[in-house]
């Protein structure tokens, strides 16, 4: 039975729709959430596969959170071993970081639904096509990868080109979250913190605009969000491959 570990940076950013598909397929979990246990040190190679997902904090934010680097060096450890990465959001920012991609501030925050665009390789991929050509999905963040050297550009969009990449055959980060349902959408909205940012963005689009698209595209982006994750845990079961990973030190 393959075991898949989970980084989690806060409470109210959970596995959200993955859980239950991972639980499906007869996974075991293992959760480390950094709010509660920011000193954790988790032993990677004990794992077929590493998820990890969003939070509030940034890449930069490393001398004052340094479970960041805890992360950014298990990831590098799994991709050495050849082993499926998955990044949400804040993971997909750690992952790019990993492979020597910067993260930079956004020009604007992207928070709500928004529609992307696969590129030719992204409309081709095993993984991310099933996605769609350009759905609606759903952002919350206020930075941005850059795309990895040697990563492929999985898809984009009119308000930020870096959406979504590939590196070697079975690492992946998503800037958008796939894994949220209208439930999770809710809980970020009523959060006082999220409301706050939210507030403060300087977007033309509030709260119950948000609530009102969600009713739209949520179903339609969860179906298909699911095909995504079922061929992404495929990839926990195959044979694995080994990379060389670009020499980097994280402080």
């Amino acid at each position: 039975m393959p075991r898949i570990l989970v980084f989690q940076h806060v409470a109210a950013e959970p596995l959200g729709t993955l859980d239950p598909l991972i639980r499906a397929r007869g996974h075991r979990i293992r959760f480390v959430n950094f709010e509660r246990e920011p000193d954790a040190q988790p032993d990677v190679e004990r794992y077929r596969g590493l998820v990890v997902l969003g939070g509030p904090m940034n890449v930069e934010d490393q001398a004052q959170r340094p479970h960041l680097v805890t992360e950014l060096r298990a990831i590098g450890r799994m991709l050495e071993l050849g082993r499926p990465v998955l990044g949400i959001c804040l993971g997909a920012q750690l992952l790019a970081h990993a492979l020597g991609a910067p993260v930079r501030r956004h020009v604007a925050p992207e928070i709500g639904w928004y529609p992307v665009q696969a590129t030719a390789a992204g409309r081709e991929d095993p993984v991310l096509a099933p996605l769609g050509a350009d759905p609606q999905v759903f952002q919350w963040h206020g930075r941005h990868f850059e795309i990895p050297d040697g990563a492929v550009h999985l898809a984009r969009s009119d308000t930020c080109e870096q959406q979504a990449f590939r590196w070697g055959d079975n690492a992946y980060g998503f800037q958008f979250h796939p894994e949220v349902d209208a439930a999770l959408i809710e809980r970020w909205l009523s959060n006082p913190a999220y409301r706050e940012e939210l507030a403060a963005s300087g977007l033309p689009h509030d709260a119950e605009t948000i609530r009102a698209q969600t009713q739209t595209h949520v179903a339609a982006m969860q179906a298909r969000a699911g095909r995504v994750f079922e061929e992404f845990l495929d990839l926990v079961g195959r044979p694995q491959r080994r990379y060389t990973l670009p020499s980097r030190e994280f402080a």
